[in-house]
């Protein structure tokens, strides 16, 4: 049988340290991948002039599937975002951010189990009709949302509802004031929904969806929503269960996917072997799902939850008092 080969991308800061940590978990979980490893980010602008180079680019079209760490854009000077480029570039219009309570991860919650769905290639970040007037007084964009766009990512919502054996999804909308864009976005999903009699369906306006998360988020499933809220939203869930280090994200299109942390490169603590692995490790595991081995991934959540259960050489951010390497081992010996 053919190795698969993954697209890595260590990324800028503590990237190489977790990534580099996730790639262990992956090899002792007998995962057997070969690895093409690219640049993307601050590394790859200074050995190569740009962000995201052709080779990058190329190896991620070849492979169809990547792992990547947290890249930096230079902030004022031009650049537009990496990640906003490779969504559109590979068509990657669902991004899928669970969050999942663990034992001993010092949230505020304890049963947190949410998946949000967020259309990943229109609305507001579509970067279509950006424009600042000469004298800076008057800036404008256009948000963008096709019936195509609405269709495709809330089909993809309520099918992975039903795969995942869900109950429940949130329509998060603002069609009360945005009558255009989010009028059309309800629109669709009511549309939708009428295909999907089994699964229970939910509209909430968004800012009544930020209340209703931060009261009683226990009454959450599925979410899916436009771009600009499925952004807010996936953070605001990932506080519930710890902040973006526990958070994962994949990005997938029709035949290619990219599997990522969703935090920053935190420049302040890059090299000082600190940061907590554990959003790669679990985008690994959605990556291992996406290809079908599901019992590699069941087996890295299991050993994962019981380090963190356990505060065996946790993070600091965790409670703990170790690093990255001690954390890592400990998460290689119950594999």
């Amino acid at each position: 049988m053919t190795r698969r080969t993954i697209t890595v991308m260590r990324g800028d800061g503590i990237g190489p340290s977790i990534v580099d940590a996730t790639i262990q978990v992956l090899d002792r979980a007998g995962c057997d991948f070969d690895y093409e490893y690219v640049e993307a980010g601050l590394g790859a602008l200074e050995s190569s002039g740009s962000l995201l180079p052709d080779e990058t680019l190329e190896a991620i079209e070849r492979n169809r599937i990547a792992l990547k760490g947290p890249l930096m854009t230079p902030v004022g000077r031009g650049f537009s975002s990496i990640n906003v480029n490779l969504r559109q570039h590979f068509q990657l219009y669902a991004n899928v951010r669970p969050v999942l309570s663990f034992k001993g991860s010092k949230a505020r919650y304890e049963n947190i189990d949410i998946i949000t769905v967020r259309e990943n290639t229109e609305g507001m970040y579509s970067g279509q009709g950006q424009v600042v007037s000469d004298d800076d007084k008057i800036a404008q964009a256009l948000s963008v949302i096709t019936r195509d766009g609405a269709e495709r990512i809330l089909k993809f919502a309520f099918e992975l509802a039903k795969r995942e054996r869900r109950h429940k999804v949130t329509v998060v909308h603002k069609a009360n004031i945005l009558k255009s864009t989010s009028g059309l976005f309800l629109k669709v999903a009511r549309e939708v929904a009428s295909r999907y009699p089994d699964i229970e369906t939910v509209e909430m306006i968004v800012d009544n969806a930020c209340m209703q998360l931060v009261m009683n988020p226990e009454q959450f499933d599925v979410i899916v929503t436009t771009n600009l809220f499925g952004d807010i939203l996936s953070d605001l869930c990932a506080g519930l269960v710890g902040g973006l280090g526990m958070a994962p994200g994949a990005n997938i299109g029709e035949d290619c996917a990219i599997f990522e942390a969703v935090h920053g490169s935190a420049p302040d603590i890059a090299g000082k072997n600190l940061a907590n692995p554990t959003s790669v490790i679990l985008a690994a595991c959605q990556m291992l799902d996406y290809l079908g081995m599901d019992d590699k991934s069941a087996r890295i959540r299991e050993a994962l939850r019981d380090v963190i259960a356990s505060g065996d050489r946790t993070t600091r951010d965790l409670g703990g008092h170790h690093g990255t390497t001690d954390f890592t081992e400990a998460l290689l010996e119950r594999l």
